[in-house]
């Protein structure tokens, strides 16, 4: 069964992939695709935590700017509410879902004039209990990618990963990426969306990610991050764009792909597609019993939250004797809660998205 971040008036059971989400809002009573407006900028603002400018693996800003270049890509402004034939709604401030052996919480910015977060679920993949997929989709320039990306990554994912052998898992994922942003270009949406995905397969975890949302691993309440940021600033990414023609720039105090886009990765921005691609990195490790929990977040979080603080609050909130039972954990949602609170008390006025799995709750290992 799967649960998508778009709300709906009936509960579903283990029908198509998709479930509803609990949705924080009166206003949501229609199980629609819901496309909100953009945001001012279809540039982020400026990173204060990971990325500063004077990193040292960055050339001279000087430099830099010294450089011949190429114009600058003139983005469109976004076309809000591009339905698709389905209805269209207010987005809400909050989403949330709790399923089994996951809880998962979105929170709207104060920057943002409408959440542009989403999030996906599937448990129990063909009756399997140790097979699932999770997603959490950041989009930028709207919500319309990362509404698509939502509802399509996991379908797609799941349809490659069966046609393929174990050791072509890696392969699968990526075409599974690779097959949703087809899909995006295809509806002819603007905008762009950053994604981190997790795979749990057969005792095994295979963590994907384009963009700045991240993955954290739990073990035995030591943080281990699973996946690097795709961040403008990253010494190999900013090598890979440069060697396709494109270049990176400092703009507004943060290093972007043509002066635009301060990630290197995402799906759709079908604009700076030649530099900005959809290919994820995907991580597999093997679930031990000392891997307690996921954490898949996106930049709203880990801007302003260290890996090792965010296991810590989990913990806290949940404690060891409740994280070892194998039950579904409802305190798992109050983690997620104290997270994005925590977050928004030390300045982060971006979308904040925050999933939680627990990894020996439903056998997995």
């Amino acid at each position: 069964m799967c649960a998508v971040a778009v709300p709906t008036t009936t509960t579903t059971t283990m029908t198509p992939l998709f479930s509803p989400p609990k949705v924080a809002s009166p206003l949501y009573k229609s199980y629609s695709l819901n496309y909100s407006s953009p945001s001012p900028s279809y540039s982020s603002l400026p990173r204060s935590v990971s990325c500063p400018p004077s990193a040292s693996s960055l050339p001279d800003v000087d430099t830099v700017l010294k450089r011949k270049r190429p114009a600058r890509i003139d983005v469109p402004t976004i076309v809000p509410s591009i339905g698709f034939g389905f209805g269209t709604f207010e987005t809400p401030e909050v989403m949330e879902e709790e399923g089994e052996g996951y809880s998962v919480y979105c929170k709207r910015g104060r920057r943002r004039s409408a959440m542009e977060d989403r999030f996906s679920a599937t448990v129990r993949i063909q009756g399997d209990s140790r097979q699932a997929f999770f997603g959490i989709f950041d989009g930028h320039g709207g919500a319309q990618v990362a509404e698509i990306a939502a509802k399509r990554m996991s379908e797609n994912v799941i349809d490659q990963v069966t046609r393929r052998t174990e050791s072509e898992l890696e392969e699968a994922i990526k075409d599974g990426y690779l097959a949703t942003d087809r899909e995006v270009s295809e509806e002819g949406v603007s905008g762009g969306a950053c994604s981190a995905t997790a795979l749990i397969r057969n005792g095994h975890l295979a963590v994907s990610n384009v963009g700045d949302c991240r993955a954290v691993l739990s073990r035995k309440g030591k943080a281990e991050a699973l996946t690097s940021d795709h961040r403008a600033c990253r010494e190999d990414e900013r090598n890979r764009i440069e060697k396709s023609g494109g270049y990176v720039d400092c703009c507004r105090g943060a290093w972007r792909v043509q002066g635009t886009l301060a990630v290197s990765r995402a799906i759709g921005d079908k604009h700076l597609k030649q530099w900005v691609i959809s290919e994820p990195e995907t991580r597999v490790v093997k679930i031990e019993d000392d891997c307690d929990y996921l954490i898949l977040a996106s930049d709203g979080l880990w801007d302003k939250i260290t890996n090792q603080e965010a296991v810590d609050v989990v913990e806290a909130a949940c404690g060891v004797e409740i994280m070892e039972n194998k039950k579904p954990n409802p305190l798992l949602m109050s983690a997620c809660k104290q997270l994005a609170a925590l977050s928004a008390s030390r300045g982060s006025v971006d979308d904040t998205t925050v999933m939680i799995i627990k990894l020996n709750c439903l056998h997995f290992n």
